[in-house]
C-alpha cells in the first residue's frame, strides 16, 4: 500500500468516525416529543433579562420553534408564579407553560422531554435560582437538581 493510499484510508476512517459521533450525538439531543407538542408553549419572562432571552432562544432553537415569548413586568411575573402555585423556594427568573404543566427556571430540555413523555400527575417541574452552566447561564455546568411540584409541595424528580 502506497503512502497516498494509506493517508486516504486513514482520512476515510476519521471521516466515518466523525460522522458516527455526529449522528449519534444528534440523536441523543433530539427532543421529538417537545418539538412535536401540539399545545401552547409560552415562556413568560422580564423584557430586560438577558439570561431569559438566551434561554428562550435555546428553547426555540432546540426544543420547539413555535414557542411564544411573553414579556411581563415584575409584578405580573410574580402573579403568574402565584397562579401556578410555584413555591417561593423554587422560583427562578422565568416561567414556561407547556399545556397543563409549568417549567420554572433554566431547566434543560432533557427534563422537559421526560416530563412530556411520562406525563406525571404533577403541576410542573422547577430548577430554582440561576445555576451556573444551565441553559442560558454562563459558567461551568454542575449537577442540576430538578424538582417535581404539586400544590406547593415538591420533591426531587431528577438530576442531570
Amino acid at each position: 500500500m502506497g503512502k497516498k493510499s494509506y493517508i486516504i484510508g486513514i482520512g476515510a476512517i476519521v471521516l466515518i468516525g466523525i460522522l458516527f459521533f455526529a449522528l449519534r450525538s444528534n440523536k441523543a439531543a433530539s427532543f421529538e416529543t417537545l418539538a412535536n407538542f401540539n399545545g401552547d408553549i409560552k415562556i413568560y419572562k422580564s423584557l430586560s433579562c438577558g439570561c431569559c432571552n438566551i434561554y428562550a432562544n435555546y428553547f426555540q432553537r432546540k426544543g420547539n420553534s413555535n414557542t411564544e415569548i411573553v414579556n411581563l413586568q415584575g409584578q405580573e411575573l410574580a402573579m403568574l408564579k402565584e397562579q401556578y402555585q410555584i413555591p417561593k423556594q423554587l422560583e427562578s427568573c422565568h416561567t414556561t407553560i407547556i399545556g397543563d404543566y409549568f417549567v420554572e427556571g433554566h431547566v434543560p430540555l432533557e427534563a422537559i422531554e421526560r416530563l412530556l413523555l411520562e406525563k406525571p400527575d404533577i403541576k410542573g417541574i422547577a430548577m430554582p435560582g440561576m445555576p451556573s452552566g444551565a441553559p442560558g447561564m454562563p459558567g461551568v455546568k454542575g449537577e442540576f437538581i430538578i424538582y417535581a411540584v404539586n400544590n406547593e409541595r415538591y420533591e426531587e424528580w431528577m438530576r442531570l
